[in-house]
């Protein structure tokens, strides 16, 4: 497939709420899959609007419109991976599960389980996580929770480095075929976040950066994964991209916001010369 007489480089469904803040959602998807080379079409479930202090107010979209919107990307466009962030409510997760189940069932899908923003603000409801063990995540290439997340998923308290990695392990029982745990919520000058899957369990870990520029780092990262698993990399070395693509995001980060601020989505990108 080309564009522009240009090849583009693996084709990434994205599910997830809008972002009017720009950080996170669906504008962070975006611009990290076209950073990273892909091509990023979208299916929105929600409109927030949030600034860097977090969500002030959420607009639900209808699940069938959302549906709608899948069935029109993949009819024409298709895709080689498909990203699903926030989704709202039980209604949402059925008809997602529904589409992908009549229409992508081979295409690899990295789940990341929005539950909370930075915030605070809910923003999946507490009733639906039965549905999205039950209907989503069984059928992920790889589900990418961070720690709060993943103690919701698997129930239990994530104290230690230990149960870090016996969690991650865990999760492998609900179905899906990878987890990537991140850790980032552990206190330290060391994050560790780790890969867990049948074929075993690497931890990575690298240094942290003190910075309040860290709004949308989920959603980006999610992303990469995804990006790089739909340009035919490996699930570890997708990972392993979209962790060096974060970790300079958040180093170069722009100083926008008064709260938690936005990642540099653009550093992969040389900047044109501007026309005197």
């Amino acid at each position: 497939m080309t564009v522009l007489g240009g090849p583009v480089q693996g084709r990434v469904l994205i599910v997830a709420g809008s972002d009017s803040g720009g950080g996170a959602g669906v504008q962070a998807d975006i611009k990290t899959v076209t950073a990273l080379g892909g091509f990023a079409a979208s299916a929105v479930t929600a409109l927030t609007a949030q600034d860097t202090f977090g969500v002030h107010e959420v607009l639900p979209v209808e699940p069938t419109f959302v549906a709608r919107q899948i069935e029109l990307v993949l009819a024409d466009i298709g895709a080689d991976a498909i990203k699903t962030g926030m989704l709202c409510d039980a209604g949402v997760i059925d008809a997602v599960a529904d589409v992908l189940g009549r229409m992508a069932r081979d295409v690899p899908l990295v789940l990341d389980p929005v539950m909370v923003a930075k915030g605070g603000r809910q923003l999946l409801d507490r009733n639906a996580v039965a549905s999205l063990k039950r209907r989503l995540i069984l059928r992920a290439r790889v589900i990418t929770p961070n720690l709060p997340e993943a103690e919701v998923l698997a129930d239990c308290a994530i104290e230690t480095r230990e149960a870090l990695i016996d969690t991650a392990q865990g999760l492998l029982a609900l179905g899906c075929k990878a987890v990537f745990l991140k850790g980032g919520h552990f206190p330290g000058r060391t994050v560790a976040d780790v890969l867990a899957s049948a074929d075993g369990v690497e931890v990575f870990e690298y240094p942290r950066i003190e910075t309040n520029n860290t709004h949308g780092t989920g959603c980006t990262l999610a992303s990469a994964i995804a990006t790089g698993l739909a340009q035919g990399l490996s699930l570890r070395d997708s990972v392993a991209r979209a962790r060096a693509y974060v970790q300079e995001a958040i180093r170069t980060a722009p100083a926008i916001g008064h709260g938690h601020g936005p990642l540099n989505h653009g550093h992969t990108v040389r900047p044109f010369g501007i026309p005197k």
